[in-house]
């Protein structure tokens, strides 16, 4: 069934009933994400979930892709190739399945049929910042300039590296434990 209103058709699809109001809602469907195009661009780590509003999350799969990445081809873990590599399969198939999930999550929380948590969670572009991403992309930037122009050397980036994930890590115990102790004091 399609409805007609002067230049816009829309399909049952598009026109949800807003459970709270009982009236139909109209969901354009350049506000939906295609599942099956999150899907496809998650074959990229990450890329699907950006598709989707869910930065943190693309992000963060595109930084755990990588870093098992480089530790299989750093030779430092010899030991751990298998428990790594079965791990990358796994973890690459599932940042497409969640991909496709969060795709049809969003299309739900458009509609007005998702959960509520569901739409705080989202992150719109324009709306939220990141101060922790605009420092790490300044801090890369100086470096950058100060190697270009002055020639200062970065060699200490391949001894120093590893700092990065473990503030990375740090910071997100901290923001674990403020997070769990938010919920216990409410």
């Amino acid at each position: 069934m399609s409805t007609n209103r002067g230049s816009i058709s829309m399909s049952e699809e598009e026109m949800n009933m807003n459970p709270s109001e009982g009236q139909p809602t109209r969901v354009h469907a350049a506000r939906r994400k295609s599942q099956a195009l999150a899907g496809f661009l998650s074959l990229m780590p990450g890329l699907g979930q950006i598709y989707v509003g869910y930065y943190r999350r693309g992000f963060t799969n595109l930084i755990v892709v990588a870093f098992v990445i480089t530790l299989l081809n750093s030779r430092a873990v010899m030991g751990l190739v298998s428990f790594l590599g079965l791990f990358l399969a796994f973890f690459w198939l599932y940042n497409v399945i969640d991909a496709v999930r969060v795709a049809s999550l969003y299309n739900d929380a458009v509609s007005g049929l998702g959960p509520e948590d569901l739409r705080r969670e989202l992150v719109l572009t324009g709306q939220k910042g990141s101060i922790g991403g605009g420092v790490v992309l300044v801090t890369l930037g100086i470096l950058f300039l100060l190697h270009t122009l002055f020639d200062v050397p970065l060699d200490w980036i391949r001894n120093w590296w590893p700092v990065v994930p473990i503030g990375f890590g740090l910071y997100l115990l901290y923001r674990g434990i403020q997070d769990r102790r938010k919920r216990e004091s409410e």
